[in-house]
Protein backbone atom coordinates (compact mmCIF):
# COMPACT_ATOMS: atom_id res chain seq x y z
CA UNK A 1 0.00 0.00 0.00
CA UNK A 2 1.23 3.54 -0.88
CA UNK A 3 1.83 6.05 2.12
CA UNK A 4 -1.05 8.41 2.38
CA UNK A 5 -0.80 10.13 5.63
CA UNK A 6 -1.23 13.33 4.07
CA UNK A 7 -2.96 14.48 0.87
CA UNK A 8 -2.88 17.56 -0.67
CA UNK A 9 -5.21 18.90 -2.80
CA UNK A 10 -3.68 21.84 -5.39
CA UNK A 11 -6.37 23.60 -7.45
CA UNK A 12 -5.01 23.31 -10.95
CA UNK A 13 -5.83 26.79 -12.23
CA UNK A 14 -3.21 27.79 -9.51
CA UNK A 15 0.20 27.71 -11.67
CA UNK A 16 2.50 28.68 -8.47
CA UNK A 17 0.52 26.38 -6.03
CA UNK A 18 1.12 23.33 -8.32
CA UNK A 19 4.89 24.40 -8.16
CA UNK A 20 5.33 24.40 -4.92
CA UNK A 21 3.40 20.96 -4.07
CA UNK A 22 6.33 19.21 -5.62
CA UNK A 23 8.90 20.19 -3.22
CA UNK A 24 6.65 19.60 0.06
CA UNK A 25 6.78 16.50 2.72
CA UNK A 26 3.17 15.61 1.59
CA UNK A 27 2.62 11.92 0.71
CA UNK A 28 0.28 12.50 -2.04
CA UNK A 29 -0.56 15.30 -4.44
CA UNK A 30 -4.11 15.85 -6.05
CA UNK A 31 -3.65 18.31 -8.86
CA UNK A 32 -7.19 19.05 -8.89
CA UNK A 33 -9.44 19.59 -11.98
CA UNK A 34 -13.23 19.53 -9.65
CA UNK A 35 -14.57 21.68 -7.37
CA UNK A 36 -11.52 23.85 -6.83
CA UNK A 37 -11.24 25.20 -10.58
CA UNK A 38 -13.78 27.34 -11.93
CA UNK A 39 -15.97 26.14 -14.81
CA UNK A 40 -14.14 29.12 -16.74
CA UNK A 41 -10.58 27.97 -16.15
CA UNK A 42 -11.33 24.31 -16.57
CA UNK A 43 -9.55 24.24 -20.14
CA UNK A 44 -6.63 26.48 -18.86
CA UNK A 45 -6.17 23.92 -15.44
CA UNK A 46 -5.43 20.94 -17.34
CA UNK A 47 -2.93 22.32 -19.54
CA UNK A 48 -1.24 23.41 -16.25
CA UNK A 49 -1.59 20.21 -14.74
CA UNK A 50 -0.07 18.77 -17.68
CA UNK A 51 2.87 20.58 -17.99
CA UNK A 52 3.20 20.68 -13.82
CA UNK A 53 2.86 16.92 -13.78
CA UNK A 54 5.97 16.61 -16.85
CA UNK A 55 8.18 19.43 -15.80
CA UNK A 56 8.49 18.62 -11.83
CA UNK A 57 10.30 16.23 -9.89
CA UNK A 58 7.63 14.40 -7.42
CA UNK A 59 9.84 12.06 -6.01
CA UNK A 60 8.33 9.50 -3.86
CA UNK A 61 5.03 11.40 -3.35
CA UNK A 62 1.89 9.44 -4.98
CA UNK A 63 0.71 11.68 -7.95
CA UNK A 64 -3.36 11.62 -8.51
CA UNK A 65 -5.28 13.95 -10.68
CA UNK A 66 -9.06 14.45 -9.78
CA UNK A 67 -11.20 14.56 -12.55
CA UNK A 68 -15.03 15.89 -12.61
CA UNK A 69 -18.05 13.13 -12.45
CA UNK A 70 -19.02 11.67 -15.59
CA UNK A 71 -22.33 13.33 -15.85
CA UNK A 72 -19.84 16.88 -15.90
CA UNK A 73 -19.78 18.47 -19.58
CA UNK A 74 -15.69 18.26 -18.85
CA UNK A 75 -15.95 14.38 -17.97
CA UNK A 76 -14.12 13.36 -21.34
CA UNK A 77 -11.50 16.17 -22.01
CA UNK A 78 -10.41 15.60 -18.39
CA UNK A 79 -9.76 11.91 -19.32
CA UNK A 80 -7.93 12.83 -22.04
CA UNK A 81 -5.25 14.99 -19.27
CA UNK A 82 -4.87 11.09 -17.91
CA UNK A 83 -4.28 9.78 -21.50
CA UNK A 84 -2.15 12.23 -22.38
CA UNK A 85 0.44 11.15 -19.49
CA UNK A 86 -0.95 7.97 -18.34
CA UNK A 87 2.65 6.36 -17.56
CA UNK A 88 3.02 9.45 -15.37
CA UNK A 89 0.03 9.40 -13.02
CA UNK A 90 -0.18 7.24 -9.85
CA UNK A 91 -3.58 6.85 -9.61
CA UNK A 92 -6.96 8.79 -10.51
CA UNK A 93 -9.53 10.18 -8.46
CA UNK A 94 -13.39 10.15 -9.01
CA UNK A 95 -15.59 12.62 -7.33
CA UNK A 96 -18.88 11.62 -6.21
CA UNK A 97 -19.11 7.83 -6.99
CA UNK A 98 -22.36 5.94 -6.61
CA UNK A 99 -22.83 3.96 -9.58
CA UNK A 100 -20.92 0.93 -10.26
CA UNK A 101 -21.26 1.98 -14.29
CA UNK A 102 -18.72 5.57 -13.76
CA UNK A 103 -16.22 3.37 -11.93
CA UNK A 104 -16.16 0.84 -14.82
CA UNK A 105 -16.08 3.33 -17.38
CA UNK A 106 -13.48 4.89 -16.15
CA UNK A 107 -11.60 1.41 -15.39
CA UNK A 108 -11.72 0.93 -19.35
CA UNK A 109 -10.66 4.04 -20.21
CA UNK A 110 -7.42 3.54 -18.25
CA UNK A 111 -7.16 0.18 -20.02
CA UNK A 112 -6.70 1.68 -23.28
CA UNK A 113 -4.80 4.29 -22.57
CA UNK A 114 -2.16 2.33 -20.47
CA UNK A 115 -1.98 -0.35 -24.10
CA UNK A 116 -1.36 3.00 -26.00
CA UNK A 117 1.93 3.66 -24.22
CA UNK A 118 2.70 0.25 -23.23
CA UNK A 119 2.67 0.65 -19.81
CA UNK A 120 1.33 -2.68 -17.93
CA UNK A 121 -2.87 -2.55 -17.87
CA UNK A 122 -3.83 -1.90 -14.29
CA UNK A 123 -1.04 0.16 -13.25
CA UNK A 124 -3.25 2.89 -12.94
CA UNK A 125 -5.23 3.17 -9.57
CA UNK A 126 -8.14 4.46 -8.82
CA UNK A 127 -9.41 6.53 -5.48
CA UNK A 128 -12.92 6.72 -5.08
CA UNK A 129 -14.88 10.02 -3.12
CA UNK A 130 -18.05 8.56 -1.37
CA UNK A 131 -19.89 12.38 -1.12
CA UNK A 132 -23.64 11.33 -0.48
CA UNK A 133 -25.69 8.26 0.88
CA UNK A 134 -26.05 5.94 -1.83
CA UNK A 135 -22.88 5.97 -2.45
CA UNK A 136 -21.76 5.55 1.14
CA UNK A 137 -24.77 2.16 0.82
CA UNK A 138 -23.13 0.73 -2.17
CA UNK A 139 -19.86 1.57 -1.29
CA UNK A 140 -18.30 -2.46 -1.24
CA UNK A 141 -20.52 -3.09 -4.89
CA UNK A 142 -18.21 0.44 -5.97
CA UNK A 143 -15.12 -0.94 -4.70
CA UNK A 144 -15.87 -4.08 -6.37
CA UNK A 145 -16.59 -2.84 -9.78
CA UNK A 146 -12.50 -2.14 -10.66
CA UNK A 147 -9.42 -4.15 -9.30
CA UNK A 148 -7.69 -0.64 -9.89
CA UNK A 149 -9.17 0.79 -6.56
CA UNK A 150 -6.79 1.59 -4.19
CA UNK A 151 -8.84 3.82 -1.41
CA UNK A 152 -12.18 5.24 -0.26
CA UNK A 153 -12.50 8.53 0.29
CA UNK A 154 -14.72 10.70 2.82
CA UNK A 155 -16.01 13.85 1.03
CA UNK A 156 -17.31 16.16 4.03
CA UNK A 157 -18.61 19.12 2.53
CA UNK A 158 -21.12 17.65 -0.45
CA UNK A 159 -21.80 14.48 2.09
CA UNK A 160 -22.79 17.13 5.07
CA UNK A 161 -25.27 19.07 2.39
CA UNK A 162 -26.79 15.71 1.22
CA UNK A 163 -27.25 14.92 5.08
CA UNK A 164 -28.88 18.83 5.48
CA UNK A 165 -26.45 19.01 8.55
CA UNK A 166 -26.23 22.05 10.08
CA UNK A 167 -22.67 23.51 9.29
CA UNK A 168 -21.01 25.76 7.19
CA UNK A 169 -17.44 24.04 7.60
CA UNK A 170 -16.36 21.63 5.58
CA UNK A 171 -14.93 18.74 7.76
CA UNK A 172 -16.10 20.53 11.39
CA UNK A 173 -19.67 19.36 12.96
CA UNK A 174 -21.13 19.02 16.48
CA UNK A 175 -23.60 17.75 18.21
CA UNK A 176 -25.59 15.27 16.67
CA UNK A 177 -24.36 16.12 13.47
CA UNK A 178 -20.86 14.77 14.40
CA UNK A 179 -22.81 11.50 15.42
CA UNK A 180 -24.14 11.37 11.96
CA UNK A 181 -20.26 12.08 10.60
CA UNK A 182 -18.92 9.19 12.59
CA UNK A 183 -21.44 6.96 11.66
CA UNK A 184 -20.42 7.66 7.79
CA UNK A 185 -16.58 7.37 8.70
CA UNK A 186 -17.03 4.14 10.89
CA UNK A 187 -18.76 2.63 7.64
CA UNK A 188 -16.31 3.69 5.11
CA UNK A 189 -13.60 2.06 7.47
CA UNK A 190 -15.38 -1.17 7.73
CA UNK A 191 -15.60 -1.42 3.69
CA UNK A 192 -12.16 -0.44 3.41
CA UNK A 193 -11.06 -3.15 5.87
CA UNK A 194 -13.51 -5.22 4.51
CA UNK A 195 -11.99 -5.23 0.80
CA UNK A 196 -7.98 -4.96 1.87
CA UNK A 197 -8.01 -1.09 0.33
CA UNK A 198 -6.75 2.40 2.32
CA UNK A 199 -9.56 4.70 3.72
CA UNK A 200 -8.75 8.69 3.65
CA UNK A 201 -10.60 11.56 5.50
CA UNK A 202 -11.27 14.83 3.81
CA UNK A 203 -10.26 17.73 4.54
CA UNK A 204 -10.35 20.20 7.68
CA UNK A 205 -11.35 23.22 6.43
CA UNK A 206 -10.10 25.63 8.92
CA UNK A 207 -6.64 27.12 8.00
CA UNK A 208 -4.41 28.25 10.92
CA UNK A 209 -6.87 25.81 13.45
CA UNK A 210 -3.72 23.39 14.67
CA UNK A 211 -5.90 22.07 17.63
CA UNK A 212 -8.70 21.39 15.58
CA UNK A 213 -6.92 20.05 13.04
CA UNK A 214 -4.92 18.07 15.32
CA UNK A 215 -8.54 17.08 17.20
CA UNK A 216 -10.18 15.97 13.76
CA UNK A 217 -6.69 13.90 12.41
CA UNK A 218 -6.90 11.96 15.75
CA UNK A 219 -10.15 11.27 15.74
CA UNK A 220 -10.01 9.33 12.58
CA UNK A 221 -7.13 8.03 13.42
CA UNK A 222 -8.82 6.95 16.20
CA UNK A 223 -11.13 4.61 13.93
CA UNK A 224 -7.92 3.13 11.84
CA UNK A 225 -8.01 6.13 8.89
CA UNK A 226 -4.96 5.82 7.15
CA UNK A 227 -4.95 9.55 6.15
CA UNK A 228 -6.44 13.06 5.62
CA UNK A 229 -6.50 15.20 2.99
CA UNK A 230 -5.22 18.73 3.65
CA UNK A 231 -5.68 22.00 1.97
CA UNK A 232 -2.91 24.01 3.22
CA UNK A 233 1.09 23.32 3.43
CA UNK A 234 0.63 24.20 7.34
CA UNK A 235 -1.68 21.40 7.95
CA UNK A 236 0.94 18.66 6.29
CA UNK A 237 3.17 18.38 9.60
CA UNK A 238 0.20 17.22 11.79
CA UNK A 239 -1.31 14.80 9.78
CA UNK A 240 1.67 13.33 9.02
CA UNK A 241 2.61 13.33 13.07
CA UNK A 242 -0.74 11.82 13.60
CA UNK A 243 -1.12 8.85 11.34
CA UNK A 244 2.37 7.54 12.06
CA UNK A 245 2.24 5.28 15.26
CA UNK A 246 5.09 7.20 17.88
CA UNK A 247 8.17 6.24 18.53
CA UNK A 248 7.00 5.04 22.04
CA UNK A 249 4.50 2.68 20.66
CA UNK A 250 6.56 1.79 18.27
CA UNK A 251 9.22 0.57 20.78
CA UNK A 252 6.58 -1.44 22.78
CA UNK A 253 5.03 -3.24 20.05
CA UNK A 254 8.87 -4.46 18.83
CA UNK A 255 9.84 -5.23 22.20
CA UNK A 256 5.89 -7.15 22.55
CA UNK A 257 6.86 -8.66 19.51
CA UNK A 258 10.39 -10.19 21.36
CA UNK A 259 8.55 -11.46 24.22
CA UNK A 260 5.91 -13.47 22.89
CA UNK A 261 8.74 -14.84 19.91
CA UNK A 262 10.67 -15.79 23.15
CA UNK A 263 7.49 -17.36 25.00
CA UNK A 264 6.90 -19.49 21.61
CA UNK A 265 10.55 -20.88 21.53
CA UNK A 266 10.44 -21.49 25.35
CA UNK A 267 7.44 -22.70 26.49
CA UNK A 268 5.57 -23.24 23.55
CA UNK A 269 2.75 -21.39 25.26
CA UNK A 270 -0.09 -19.45 23.32
CA UNK A 271 0.01 -16.84 25.73
CA UNK A 272 2.47 -15.16 28.20
CA UNK A 273 2.57 -11.87 30.00
CA UNK A 274 4.32 -9.09 29.17
CA UNK A 275 4.57 -5.49 31.16
CA UNK A 276 2.01 -6.96 33.43
CA UNK A 277 -0.46 -7.80 30.58
CA UNK A 278 -1.40 -10.75 28.85
CA UNK A 279 -0.76 -11.04 25.35
CA UNK A 280 -1.67 -13.68 22.89
CA UNK A 281 -1.47 -14.43 18.96
CA UNK A 282 -3.81 -11.59 18.81
CA UNK A 283 -1.83 -9.01 20.70
CA UNK A 284 1.18 -10.15 18.44
CA UNK A 285 -0.93 -9.56 15.40
CA UNK A 286 -1.76 -5.83 16.63
CA UNK A 287 2.01 -5.38 17.95
CA UNK A 288 3.03 -6.29 14.16
CA UNK A 289 0.55 -3.75 12.34
CA UNK A 290 1.90 -1.39 14.75
CA UNK A 291 5.69 -1.56 13.66
CA UNK A 292 4.25 -2.49 10.24
CA UNK A 293 2.06 1.16 9.48
CA UNK A 294 5.65 3.20 11.40
CA UNK A 295 8.38 1.49 8.69
CA UNK A 296 5.42 2.47 5.59
CA UNK A 297 5.42 6.00 7.33
CA UNK A 298 8.88 6.42 7.56
CA UNK A 299 9.66 4.85 4.36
Amino acid sequence: MRVRRSCLTVPGSSIRMLEKSASLPVDEVILDLEDSVAPSAKAEARVNILTALRQHDWGQKTVVVRINHIDSPWFAEDLEVVGAAAELWDAVMLPKVSKRSYVESVDSALSEFERRVGTPVGQIGMELQIEDPLGLQRVDDLIASSSRVETVVYGPGDFMAAMQLPSLTIGAAAGAAQLVVDAALVQLAFAARRNGIQVIDGPYAVIGDDEGLDRAASRVAGMGFDGKWVVHPSQIETCNRVFTPDEQLYERAKALLDAYDKSQKESGAGAATFGGEMIDEATRKMAEMTVQRRLRAIG
